[in-house]
């Protein structure tokens, strides 16, 4: 894998999505911020060789999900942080379509039910949101919690997603 990262801004319903790519593999997801995209290029999906280029597969995915065609991901990526952060961010993609879970049960998905703070801040640093899905992460009790990219983002996507609750 070489580490020229090529980058696309995907427009969303919930704003300009930026993707990042290696090579081969996804490696972040920036969420909408003010100049989001701001002279970011739009890439085809298929490279100058004729192979798959993994940011139009990621722009592709994320379309059909916004659609509702999509429930779940299915793209490489790479992801760089602690062992215990990366538990964390894969254990996210567990989490099904239109549900929610407490931090205290993603901690006891990853095996550390104590450590649910240490979860929440590893899944605020998520790297890639929504194809792993943090905003499914919401408080004991049924608070929303928070989120990295907004809570008015937060209750979109969950609101397409069809999850309950009081959002």
């Amino acid at each position: 894998m070489t580490t020229d990262n090529r980058r696309l801004a995907v427009p969303s319903p919930i704003g300009t999505l930026v993707i990042e790519a290696s090579d081969d593999a996804l490696v972040s997801l920036r969420l909408p911020a003010p100049g989001n995209g701001r002279g970011v290029p739009t890439l085809d999906a298929i490279d100058g060789n004729g192979h798959r280029n993994p940011l139009g597969d990621a722009a592709a995915q994320l379309e059909e999900y916004f659609a509702g065609r999509r429930r779940r991901f299915d793209l490489p990526f790479v992801l760089s942080g602690t062992p215990f952060q990366c538990d964390v961010w894969r254990s996210l993609a567990d989490i099904p379509y239109g549900t929610t879970v407490s931090y205290a049960e993603l901690a006891e998905m990853v095996g550390r039910p104590t450590a649910f703070r240490a979860v929440g801040q590893a899944n605020g640093s998520n790297p890639l949101p929504i194809v792993l899905p943090c905003h499914r992460v919401v408080a004991s009790g049924g608070g929303i919690g928070g989120y990295g990219g907004g809570l008015p983002v937060k209750r979109k996507l969950l609101s397409l997603e069809g999850a309950a609750g009081n959002w």
